[in-house]
């Protein structure tokens, strides 16, 4: 239970410091779609591969991913289960948490409620508002969360970005555009809070943001892994329910057409 509230705190400290020093940053909508096994399997694949090296989802287990993504136990432990780990596990690393404060600062929150505690628009806006700054520990900040303790560690893929000068719309006050009153053009202004590519990696930016789609979709699913269940068994029940309001709709009508 302690283990519990630590990790939560852990969770939403960054979110209080978000809404304080990062007001103003428009998050990115996503639809999560727990139907898409497809999807989910690939979120799976790059949580494994890029986030549980520093990040534990400790209140989940590898054989329950297992099955609700319908993926066969023997190809999961070939493929996607730790080195040490057994699949009936929880899903934690083997970091020693003294070397990750001594590395990070703090140790690295458990993620398996990370996209309820912070939104899933919040993940999947963080996850790709990484860009270069060589002031920071890691060489990189983030627009969503500003100075971020943690490295972009899909970086390989998404190519380094970097802040830089141009020209933006110009706004008002209100955030409306400005227009030229002769011409009618949108006016633009210098901006110097810019992110643009500076070098490109191995995904294509569709392809990237697929990337970063289906790791988000993944943690919803984690944070509520029995939410596809309940949707179903209330399906049913609502069909229940119909079917015997039809019957209860018919012995009544039978039964009032006797007295009268």
């Amino acid at each position: 239970m302690k283990k519990f509230f630590v990790t939560v705190a852990l969770a939403v400290l960054p979110v209080l410091g978000f809404a304080s020093g990062g007001a103003g940053v428009e998050l990115q909508h996503m639809s999560a779609d727990l139907h898409d096994k497809s999807s989910l399997q690939r979120g799976l694949q790059t949580f494994t591969n890029y986030c549980m090296g520093c990040h534990d989802a400790g209140y989940a287990r590898f054989e329950r991913a297992s099955t609700d993504l319908g993926i066969p136990a023997e190809l999961f432990e070939e493929h996607l289960l730790p080195a040490g780990k057994k699949i009936g596990d929880l899903m934690s690393n083997s970091m020693d948490s003294a070397d990750a404060k001594g590395w990070f600062g703090a140790p690295p929150p458990d993620l398996t409620l990370v996209a309820r505690v912070r939104g899933k628009d919040w993940v999947y806006s963080y996850l790709q508002a990484f860009y270069e700054d060589e002031t920071r520990p890691w060489g990189v900040n983030n627009t969503v969360f500003p100075n971020v303790g943690m490295p972009n560690v899909l970086e390989s893929l998404q190519g380094v970005r970097h802040m830089t000068c141009a020209q933006a719309p110009a706004h008002d006050e209100h955030g409306k555009p400005l227009f030229d009153t002769l011409t009618g053009d949108v006016l633009t202004e210098e901006k110097c809070d810019v992110i643009a590519q500076k070098s490109k990696g191995q995904l294509s930016d569709d392809e990237f943001e697929q990337v970063v789609y289906d790791l988000t979709n993944f943690l919803v699913y984690m944070g509520e892994p029995s939410r596809l269940q309940s949707e179903s068994l209330g399906l049913k029940v609502l069909l229940f329910i119909i079917l015997f309001g039809i019957f209860a709709f018919l012995l009544n009508k039978e039964y009032w057409k006797e007295i009268h």
